[in-house]
């Protein structure tokens, strides 16, 4: 059994997203969560898979002070991913290092490069050639072929597949079950819906559903214009 001394982590942001970063978190056995920071006052004092909810995002300087020195974004996002960027962006802000986590059943190869702060649910598959950015969801069973772009805090859904060469834009969401065929483009901030099938380009900060994917509405501009994250890969 290993004895190298494991990261000390604060999750930001709690709820169901959070429980399955902890399971895959203890998987891994990428660090040890030291709590649970939330906005949310009811969850405060209450427990996430037996993780303390310690209070508010205000602690995370105390906590830094206490040794705690990576962090997670617990926060999932279902369209809309700027409080995830704004989560970890929070986070770098306070000088804490982002933690990356891949699933034991997640496929990762080596010629993959995977930004700092991202993770690969169970059975996720990341092949060669592939980059994500800082941040990004590979959600449970979702495929992410050789040479694809995914840019910074884009999720991809349980069971999406982008099929190879395809290009996704930062904070961008491709949905349940989503298909993304060969060397298209998914703009920033764009929505693939669930289910939907993509033959065409999908312009940035609009929705997309159907199969084949049609435009249904454009997606809300931000609130504050998103910053590039100088990508960090993991070792």
């Amino acid at each position: 059994m290993s004895t190298e001394p494991r990261h000390r982590c604060v999750i930001l942001g709690g709820g169901g997203h959070a429980r399955v970063v902890i399971d895959a978190l203890r998987a891994s056995r990428a660090g040890v969560v030291h709590g649970v920071l939330d906005s949310d006052r009811t969850l405060w004092g209450t427990k996430l898979l037996d993780v303390p909810i310690l209070g508010g995002d205000e602690l995370l300087p105390r906590l830094a002070h206490e040794g705690v020195t990576h962090f997670i974004v617990g926060l999932g996002g279902v369209g809309d991913n700027e409080p995830r960027r704004r989560l970890f962006e929070f986070g770098l802000k306070h000088r804490l290092i982002p933690l990356t986590i891949s699933h034991p059943s997640a496929v990762c190869s080596p010629a993959a490069r995977v930004g700092a702060g991202s993770v690969l649910f169970p059975t996720a598959v990341v092949n060669a050639g592939a980059v994500l950015g800082v941040n990004v969801i590979v959600n449970t069973g979702a495929i992410v072929e050789h040479d694809c772009r995914v840019g910074d805090h884009a999720h991809v859904a349980t069971g999406a597949q982008l099929a190879s060469t395809v290009r996704v834009g930062a904070s961008a969401h491709i949905g349940v079950g989503a298909t993304v065929r060969q060397c298209l483009s998914v703009g920033e901030g764009a929505v693939v819906g669930a289910g939907a099938v993509v033959v065409d380009d999908v312009a940035p900060r609009t929705v997309v559903v159907g199969v084949p994917a049609r435009l249904m509405r454009r997606a809300p501009v931000p609130c504050s214009p998103h910053k590039a994250v100088r990508p960090v890969y993991a070792d």
